[in-house]
């Protein structure tokens, strides 16, 4: 459980994300032109914005995949060349005064997904949503993944959901309470949780979206920001 302050110094690490990514956007609508961009090259133009904007390092080594690569939850960047249509997952965060933020979103180069791979989005989508609106003091952490891996098992895609929906996060990137099947932690006011659902098709790509929330007295609130538009 994190106190006030706590919570503040996770806010400013998921603010300098947000900002950090948003700066860095357009390399990747651009990429969709040029073919120029590699995933290491546009991780590296991510983790140096985030340390122009304050951060003390990158959160954990920060995850850039596209096209196939997609397909792989744990991808780390490397020397593809990042084309139109490809899907790329973007998961990473920040550190600020010693705490740390995360957060994943998956793009699509060029314009909205087409075939499977839009409905890979719009369900990844929706159990994020879904997720999301679990989060409140009471419940089990493991009552939160359930209801993410439920919306995934209806579309026939339950066995390429592939970990755990959450993690805690602080002063290290992975902390208790782990949001996994069985968990019997209970959301508290002051946890704080992250919620990233995913779907991953090898051949076809791979998408997951994740958000650092933090349970309050009634609900929870999200501490990462950043907008969800898929299309760049």
């Amino acid at each position: 459980v994190k106190d006030v302050g706590e919570v503040a110094r996770m806010e400013r690490a998921a603010a300098i994300a947000d900002d950090s990514l948003g700066e860095v956007l357009p390399l990747l609508s651009a990429a969709g032109v040029d073919g120029g961009l590699t995933e290491s090259r546009f991780a590296a133009a991510l983790d140096h914005a985030m340390r122009l904007r304050g951060a003390e390092e990158s959160a954990f080594e920060t995850i850039v995949a596209s096209g196939e690569n997609s397909a792989k939850p744990h991808a780390r960047p490397g020397d593809r060349s990042i084309r139109a249509g490809d899907p790329v997952v973007v998961d990473f965060g920040a550190v600020f005064d010693g705490y740390r933020s995360d957060m994943t979103r998956t793009f699509c180069i060029g314009g909205d997904p087409t075939g499977e791979l839009a409905s890979v989005f719009e369900v990844v989508a929706e159990s994020h949503r879904s997720g999301v609106r679990s989060v409140v003091p009471g419940v089990t952490a493991g009552s939160v993944d359930q209801v993410c891996r439920e919306v995934i098992a209806a579309s026939g895609w339950g066995e390429r959901f592939e970990h755990g929906t959450g993690h805690g996060v602080g002063l290290d990137i992975h902390e208790e309470p782990s949001v996994g099947p069985g968990s019997t932690a209970i959301l508290v006011p002051g946890t704080v949780v992250t919620v990233e659902p995913g779907v991953y098709l090898p051949g076809t790509g791979g998408v997951r979206i994740e958000d650092t929330l933090v349970v309050t007295e009634d609900a929870s609130r999200s501490l990462t920001q950043f907008p969800k538009e898929v299309a760049v």
